[in-house]
């Protein structure tokens, strides 16, 4: 052998103190290192991590597949409050009618009052003098003294007949009074003259007038 083929079987050759080439590592290229690879080359494929091996017990698996393994119970989730469902919105077309309850005093309307003039000076206050007016004529009533028994006072029957409006049937009503007899004058029997007056008594709202006929 020549000395060049010495020389190159030396060069391939690996020493023994060189440490032989094991298994190659696993080696994850990142972003930097694919951009700079030349373009030409391929890159490298990088074995995707297995997941590891579920446990499956011999009664569950069939062949080579194994059975999924059982799913754990959902946690209850919390009961979340139901939402609140929109309120219909108005038809374009129509314009929203507002409750006057709650319209606030700002946009309610509001109506301009008239301005009044007012004057330079101030007038007297001028009180008239009261009209004199005649006193009305108080009711007066005809009858016939029935009692005279209490003191001062006499009880008067005074009788109405009138013809009905529609029947034309003649109808008697009578209807009696307490009447004041301040001297006892009145007995009874006596067709005497009543007048109304203030309230006298419970019952009193009479007074005798004047003994018109006497009793017989």
């Amino acid at each position: 052998m020549s000395e060049s083929e010495t020389q190159n079987n030396e060069n391939t050759e690996p020493t023994a103190t060189e440490p032989r080439a094991t298994e190659p590592t696993e080696t994850v290229e990142t972003d930097v290192e694919l951009a700079e690879q030349p373009p030409g080359s391929q890159p490298t494929e990088v074995p995707a991590a297995e997941p590891p091996a579920e446990e499956t017990s011999p009664e569950a698996a069939v062949g080579d597949v194994a059975a999924p393994a059982p799913e754990a119970p959902a946690a209850p989730a919390a009961e979340a409050p139901a939402p609140e469902a929109p309120a219909p919105a108005a038809p374009p077309g129509e314009p929203r009618k507002k409750k006057l309850k709650h319209v606030p005093r700002s946009e309610r309307r509001k109506r301009s009052k008239p301005t009044r003039e007012k004057p330079a000076t101030r007038k007297p206050i001028v009180r008239l003098e009261k009209p004199e007016h005649e006193p009305g004529r108080r009711q007066e009533r005809r009858g016939v003294v029935v009692s005279d028994a209490m003191d001062k006072t006499i009880v008067v029957k005074v009788e109405s007949v009138r013809a009905h409006q529609r029947y034309k049937k003649v109808i008697r009503r009578s209807v009696k009074f307490h009447a004041h007899d301040e001297q006892n004058q009145a007995h009874v029997g006596d067709r005497v003259r009543i007048v109304e007056t203030r309230p006298l008594s419970k019952t009193k709202r009479w007074r005798l007038a004047e003994i018109v006929e006497a009793a017989k």
